[in-house]
C-alpha cells in the first residue's frame, strides 16, 4: 500500500504541476467556476467526488509550491485525516497544508485565495486566466477509478 506522500506524487494532477505544466491561478479560477459560496455548483465538477477532487487539487497546489520553493511531503499513515492534515516543509523552515488551504478556498471563496497565498510565499502564480486550464479541467473530469495514482516522474 502506498503511503499518503506516494500517493500524491503518483497523482496525474500532482505530477502536471511537477513538470512545471500549471499555475496556482488556474486553481483560484477553476474554484470560481465550479463553487459558489461555500458548496459545489450543481453540475459542476466539484458536485462529486469531492474528497477526491480536493485531493487532487491540494497535490497540484503542493507540487508547484515544493517544485518552486524546495522541500518536502511529511504525512502519517496513521492518522485517519493523513489526506487533510498532510503537510509541506519547506527549505526555509516554513510549512505549509495544501488540503486546508483548498478546503478553506473551497468553503470562504476567494478571500482564502490560492494565487495571493502563493504569491505572498514568492511563488510564480501565472497569469490571470480567462478559464481554468484545459489539462487541469480533464484531469479532474477523471472519475475516481481514473484518479488512482499513476507511474509519474518520481519513479
Amino acid at each position: 500500500m502506498a503511503t499518503i506522500v506516494e500517493d500524491i506524487k503518483r497523482r496525474p494532477i500532482g505530477a502536471q504541476a511537477l513538470n512545471g505544466s500549471g499555475y496556482l491561478r488556474d486553481i483560484d479560477h477553476f474554484f470560481d467556476e465550479h463553487s459558489s459560496r461555500g458548496a459545489a455548483k450543481p453540475g459542476g465538477l466539484l458536485s462529486e467526488n469531492l474528497g477526491q477532487r480536493i485531493f487532487a487539487i491540494d497535490s497540484y497546489i503542493g507540487e508547484v509550491a515544493r517544485r518552486e520553493l524546495g522541500g518536502e511531503w511529511i504525512g502519517n499513515d496513521d492518522d485517519p485525516q493523513a489526506e487533510i492534515n498532510v503537510e509541506l516543509k519547506f527549505a526555509d523552515g516554513m510549512r505549509c497544508w495544501p488540503a486546508q488551504r483548498a478546503m478553506k478556498r473551497l468553503k470562504n471563496g476567494a478571500e482564502n485565495g490560492i494565487a495571493a497565498r502563493g504569491s505572498g510565499a514568492g511563488l510564480d502564480v501565472g497569469p490571470t486566466p480567462k478559464r481554468a486550464t484545459r489539462t487541469l479541467q480533464a484531469t479532474l473530469r477523471m472519475t475516481p477509478s481514473e484518479m488512482l495514482p499513476v507511474k509519474s516522474d518520481f519513479d
